[in-house]
């Protein structure tokens, strides 16, 4: 199996702060933290910058509080795709002395919009913020949605040729295994296309499944994780696995009594490490 780099996206420990993050996920033994954007303390990034190089940890791939040209039920204001191209280009001047591995965009919910004017302007609005991306050495990670999320595209092929419209070398590719996982042909799908990913995020899928947000640690649900890893182990995939969790606590209207955000984010972090790794070292046996 891959010896690819582990980090733990900031979702996972949703009510932390950025410095409790730091120190769990260091202590958990993980390579790396996945920043989001609205846990950076307003003002305070050289701050931020020196914690981040005194945790020993890398950066991964960062999430900005903007990270579409048109809103989704998540990433909802500003509305109007102008205002989050700006958005989008700020965010990445603020990450870029990071140095992440990649800056997540993702396409915006096509319900109700016309999807051609819709994909149109995105593929314009994505070029823009990746050509400012390169002259910051920064990569983007465009990540897709399943159906029921809304998201202009929804597969592995999709973001590939959306990627290929949009036509800059510096947009790869974040596989989110939630939602793609039940795929018709994804194990072929991460064999084709592991070249272009930057990263996989990791998770589970809780059966049944209460919402978007009710995601289970790895190892812990019904996702096959021996054929995905050995997927994309015989692919040669040698970006980072991204361990991202949400599992609502009453922030998206639903207080699930096991909700993993009520956890200390010192045991959880250090359970997210250790399940995924003894998944990783099981399927080396």
């Amino acid at each position: 199996m891959s010896d690819s780099p582990l980090s733990i996206s900031e979702c996972t420990t949703f009510e932390a702060s950025f410095a409790d993050d730091l120190a769990a996920y260091a202590a958990a033994g993980a390579d790396g933290i996945g920043i989001w954007e609205f846990k950076l303390p307003k003002g305070e990034d050289a701050r931020s910058l020196d914690q981040v190089a005194a945790s020993g940890l890398d950066v991964s791939i960062c999430v900005p509080e903007v990270p579409s040209v048109y809103p989704d039920g998540y990433f909802g204001e500003p509305a109007e795709p102008a205002a989050r191209v700006v958005a989008m280009k700020g965010a990445l001047r603020r990450f870029a002395p990071f140095k992440p591995a990649a800056v997540l965009v993702v396409t915006g919910d096509p319900t109700g919009r016309d999807v051609a004017e819709m994909r149109r302007v995105t593929v314009e609005g994505l070029r823009e913020v990746a050509d400012e991306a390169a002259e910051l050495g920064l990569t983007l990670g465009l990540e897709a949605y399943r159906v029921t999320s809304g998201s202009l595209v929804s597969t592995i092929p999709g973001m590939i040729d959306l990627a290929d419209e949009v036509g800059r070398d510096n947009l790869r590719i974040v596989v989110d295994t939630w939602h793609v996982w039940d795929d018709t042909g994804v194990l072929d799908d991460l064999k084709r296309y592991a070249d272009r990913f930057v990263g996989v995020q990791v998770c589970d899928w809780r059966n049944p499944s209460r919402s978007w947000a009710d995601r289970v640690l790895p190892g812990d649900g019904v996702i096959d994780w021996s054929a995905m890893l050995g997927a994309l182990d015989e692919a040669g995939f040698d970006g980072w696995y991204d361990i991202e969790i949400f599992s609502d606590n009453g922030q998206f209207g639903n207080k699930w009594p096991d909700s993993l955000w009520a956890r200390d984010a010192d045991d959880l972090a250090r359970e997210a490490v250790s399940k995924f790794r003894a998944l990783v070292n099981r399927g080396r046996r």
